[in-house]
């Protein structure tokens, strides 16, 4: 696995995009409206992502920034086998937010797993072939 990004939350995801690309000399390069939130990716110099998280509607990030107010929602690894790295998770005892890949931005296929058992941390797996 390795590095893909870390997803921030925020209420005004312009102003990060504004910021962040600034900051980090990091070019949006790609955004989606997507599950009630319109994400954007900053590209960085070794192929990661920043990637950032504004709610369009209810969900998810909604209620994150609801309960958590903005910051890091989560961090993303990429593998290229989406299915084996969620049985391996599992193997361990790691509880799984997604029990099989799903739909998620980018096209990727994606799975999260629980932060009750990552130290606190949501961290994705994604797919980026998928």
């Amino acid at each position: 696995m390795r590095f893909a990004h870390v997803g921030v939350a925020a209420r005004d995801a312009a102003a990060l995009v504004d910021r962040f690309g600034r900051l980090f000399d990091a070019p949006v390069a790609h955004e989606e409206t997507v599950d009630g939130m319109r994400v954007t990716f900053l590209a960085l110099d070794d192929g990661s992502h920043l990637e950032l998280l504004e709610p369009t509607d209810d969900g998810p990030i909604a209620d994150f920034l609801d309960r958590e107010g903005p910051g890091i929602h989560h961090v993303a690894l990429a593998t290229e086998d989406l299915p084996a790295a969620l049985d391996r998770a599992r193997g361990l005892g790691i509880d799984l937010v997604d029990e099989e890949p799903r739909p998620g931005a980018r096209g990727h296929e994606v799975a999260f797993l629980h932060p009750r058992s990552t130290g606190g941390v949501l961290v994705e797996f994604v797919d980026p072939g998928g």
